[in-house]
């Protein structure tokens, strides 16, 4: 049994259609990677998983059970961490811990017994005690996925976990979360590639209310590049060169302090000799692998969105 399984799940809000017929599963002890612009689809599709919005039309399965007959279970299966850190600042780890515990009716043996295990795999255990109002950015988010997991759900969702933190705090957080891989099936929002990268099974690219690219990230970016890419670093290369690569090679872009150069077949030595040839001093070359951040500008644009 899949873990999520959307049925042409669909979204409207007047004659906006923010979510359009997905079809979408999503494996028990996967993490999967929900990546898209701004508007594209990303926080309704969620909202409506976690049976805070009711589809249009459409449905929703959560370990088997329908998102709009039985959100009352599907409650109980699930975890979520919020984009917009939810937390009683006046409070310390182990009373926000024991208040969400509390809701979901844990006994209060076991709501210590989840805490203490989550302070410790969070690494709060040794400011647990203090109040959430004088902790960092990274701690409160660490907090929160805490706070996700004390009923133990089957499926967690992270909304942009690692918004705003640094990145010695992101890191952190990156590494807690790959610690629950395999433990949990994990749905994961987020604007850093980098991020979606390391950690996914797979990812799924939303634009315009639709899935436009499913895959691993290995396979989005073998699928949506096929040739290579050759960085050089030269400082004015003269218009007339510009044209001559363009009229040479399939992408031809300036870079700041020289040019980037994809082609199915690309020739790394041809290249340099080329600008040697026409009195253009190279400072460096490299071969540049292809990222997902490059799989998903080539396919949702350049474009900012709202």
């Amino acid at each position: 049994m899949d873990a999520i399984g959307t049925m042409n799940i669909t979204r409207k809000f007047n004659d906006l259609v923010a979510v359009d017929g997905i079809n979408l599963k999503i494996r028990k002890g996967e993490l999967f990677s929900l990546l898209g612009p701004n508007g594209a689809g990303k926080t309704t599709l969620v909202r409506m998983l976690c049976c805070l919005l009711q589809p249009t039309a459409g449905t929703a399965f959560i370990m088997g059970h329908d998102i709009t007959k039985d959100s009352f279970k599907v409650k109980g299966l699930i975890g979520v961490s919020p984009q917009d850190t939810v937390l009683s600042e006046r409070l310390n780890c182990w009373e926000n811990l024991s208040l969400v515990g509390k809701m979901h009716r844990l006994s209060s043996e076991e709501v210590r017994e989840r805490s203490k295990e989550l302070l410790q795999t969070m690494g709060l255990m040794e400011r647990a005690g203090e109040q959430v109002k004088t902790f960092s950015g990274g701690m409160k988010r660490r907090l929160s996925i805490a706070m996700s997991l004390v009923h133990d759900p089957a499926i967690l969702f992270l909304d942009e976990p690692t918004l705003g933190l640094d990145p010695q705090a992101r890191r952190a957080v990156w590494e807690h979360i790959a610690l629950l891989k395999k433990e949990k099936t994990i749905l994961l929002t987020t604007h850093y590639m980098e991020e979606a990268d390391s950690l996914s099974d797979r990812s799924g690219i939303i634009d315009e209310g639709k899935i436009v690219a499913l895959g691993t990230p290995e396979e989005l970016k073998r699928d949506f590049f096929t040739g290579r890419s050759i960085v050089v670093r030269a400082e004015n290369i003269p218009a007339d060169v510009m044209q001559e690569l363009c009229g040479r090679y399939a992408r031809v872009e300036r870079t700041n302090g020289g040019v980037e150069i994809s082609h199915g077949d690309l020739d790394f030595h041809e290249i340099v000799e080329y600008l040697f040839s026409r009195g253009i001093i190279v400072s460096s070359a490299t071969l540049k692998q292809p990222t997902l951040e490059d799989v998903f500008i080539q396919i949702t644009g350049k474009k900012l969105r709202e």
